[in-house]
């Protein structure tokens, strides 16, 4: 990451955004710091990937 504003939360063009993400529970505090998504393919069905919706849980806790 190169530092600098947050594209997505900075500047009044992007309020929008800002009330999007407040609904959900981000804090003033949480749009300072990075967004960092986590994905995955877990399905049902798939029982190679089976055990990547676990997994998932773990590595964003990690995150936070």
């Amino acid at each position: 990451m190169t530092g600098g504003a947050n594209p997505l939360t900075t500047g009044p063009h992007r309020a929008p955004a800002r009330a999007m993400l407040k609904a959900v529970g981000f804090s003033d505090a949480d749009l300072r710091q990075p967004l960092i998504g986590v994905a995955n393919t877990w399905i049902e069905i798939g029982p190679c990937n089976y055990h990547l919706r676990d997994l998932a849980v773990h590595v964003k806790a990690g995150i936070r």
